[in-house]
């Protein structure tokens, strides 16, 4: 299915064209803020509104903002006195929504043509659909050609969709790729402070709960910006707290009080998935050429504290030798290898469908782990 072209969008769409507000909370990124706002500006098939909001920023953000907005009426811009932190910003902006739909989006995040043009559509027709995403580009350097030729839009229904994130324990989303319905966001209300680094996997799971999910397929919808870790952020560091984060997350909507069906079952299955994929990335670390020379207790305590049964299973077996030093130099690599392949058949099934598959015929251990 080719992209649709504009006599198709404004017929599926109606006659007054839908409403976009797109929230770009900026700190010291006057470097991006430009191209960002241009890739929003250009968004055909939607009437778009922009709001900066600069979170004292200590560069030339303001005078950026300033440049943007003179002769603009489609950009704002809101500067803090005081630095707020990015969740105060971003609920302040939630706060302001007026219009039919809302984006958040960084800014040094990139929109791809006719994005939200065929997010808005996707939800014009399906009316109980809360939300969609779609595939967003890592950008590492030079902006790439982004694909834009539609297939079929996927549709699940809010709970399976959140059954599907429990199967994996993963966030299929990154978040510049998201178009919210405006009604559902001022349902759901702002970030939760408690969540610094995971709040917008709880955003995406609230609004499931109360919605369907909608997701754009073949076309890219957004690019996201990977910027270099910081000395401080090591990979020990941030995969565990990127683990907690999601354990939180699944946690404060499937915990006590849920009005999710079956959310005692779903939060056990997440903490399993969890479980397995801290499992999966300690073996990783001690099959790699660099086997870890950081602390790996804090995550066997976290393994054990989400599923205490994990370590009597293979993977569990696996990574007990590995952690006495029982294991064959064979073994590993040939684990390594087994496991490398079935992480790129699961990225290439996560770029095509936007979800991860909770299993695959091959065991990803495979006929290596008889070898350990």
């Amino acid at each position: 299915m080719t992209a649709p072209d504009t006599q198709t969008t404004a017929r599926t769409i109606g006659n007054r064209l839908p409403t976009v507000r797109v929230l770009v909370p900026c700190y010291n990124y006057a470097r991006y803020l430009e191209h960002c706002t241009r890739t929003i500006l250009a968004q055909p098939h939607v009437d778009v509104r922009i709001l900066i909001i600069d979170d004292c920023s200590k560069d030339e953000t303001p005078e950026v903002c300033a440049r943007l907005a003179t002769g603009e009426p489609r950009v704002e811009f809101i500067r803090h006195e005081k630095n707020k932190g990015h969740i105060a910003t971003y609920n302040e902006g939630i706060d302001l929504i007026r219009e039919d739909y809302f984006v958040l989006l960084s800014a040094d995040d990139l929109l791809t043509p006719g994005a939200l043009g065929r997010a808005v559509s996707v939800m014009e027709k399906n009316p109980n659909v809360g939300f969609v995403y779609g595939h967003p580009i890592t950008l590492r350097g030079d902006v790439p050609q982004p694909r834009l030729a539609e297939r079929e839009p996927s549709i699940w229904r809010g709970r399976d969709w959140i059954e599907r994130l429990c199967g994996t324990g993963r966030n299929v989303i990154m978040s510049p790729e998201v178009v919210m319905r405006s009604s559902i966001q001022k349902r759901i209300g702002g970030y939760s402070p408690a969540l610094p680094h995971s709040g917008d996997m709880e955003m995406w799971l609230k609004a499931a709960s109360m919605s369907d999910v909608g997701r754009v397929n073949g076309a890219d919808q957004a690019y996201y910006r990977v910027h270099a870790q910081s000395m401080q952020r090591t990979v020990y560091s941030s995969v565990l707290a990127d683990l907690a984060g999601r354990r939180d997350a699944f946690r404060s909507v499937l915990g006590a009080g849920s009005m999710v069906r079956d959310a005692p079952a779903l939060l056990k299955l997440a903490e399993r998935a969890l479980a397995r994929t801290a499992t999966l990335f300690l073996l990783d670390q001690f099959d790699s050429s660099t086997p870890p020379d950081w602390p790996v207790e804090p995550y066997v305590t976290f393994i054990r504290e989400l599923d205490p049964a994990m370590m009597d299973s293979g993977l569990g077996r696996a990574l007990s030798r590995r952690l006495a030093g029982r294991h064959s130099a064979v073994g590993r690599l040939l684990a390594y290898a087994d496991r490398a392949v079935s992480h790129r058949m699961e990225w290439r099934h996560w770029r095509r469908t936007g979800m991860e598959k909770t299993a695959w015929p091959r065991d990803v251990i495979g006929f290596a782990r008889s070898l350990t």
